[in-house]
């Protein structure tokens, strides 16, 4: 039986798995408080069961996410035939201190393993 817009099932298939695996970012779409739309590039990581997204904390999105959580995100590639992964949900925002493990498994997956590094102490410097 085949599966239905916004089974979560959708996210084991192959080019699901790709796109959530690939070094490109998402597009995140939110809602302004004037109510208008926003769309942003964001790094993201899959930990099989939800994409975190890591921002810094007073990051516009960051301050609207609370009052206006409902969000749409695509990843898609660029190649032809094109591959577009489009998830529709509900934001939760949660404030930790320093650098998230996700984020950090995002930059080596983005710039590879060393300058991915690089990347994460620099971030861990201003925080």
């Amino acid at each position: 039986m085949p599966s239905k817009q916004g089974d979560l099932s959708l996210l084991d298939h192959p080019i699901a798995q790709e796109l959530l695996q690939a070094p490109i970012p998402a597009r995140l779409a939110y809602t302004w408080k004037d109510g208008t739309p926003r769309v942003v590039p964001i790094w993201f990581h899959w930990n099989g069961e939800e994409l975190v997204l890591g921002s810094p904390p007073k990051a516009p999105k960051v301050m609207i996410l609370p009052d206006h959580p409902q969000v749409a995100l695509t990843i898609d590639s660029n190649q032809w035939p094109c591959r577009v992964l489009l998830i529709r949900g509900i934001a939760r925002v949660e404030m930790v201190e320093g650098v998230t493990p996700e984020y950090a498994a995002s930059a080596e997956r983005y710039f590879g393993e060393e300058q991915g590094r690089a990347w994460v102490e620099q971030a861990r410097a201003m925080s």
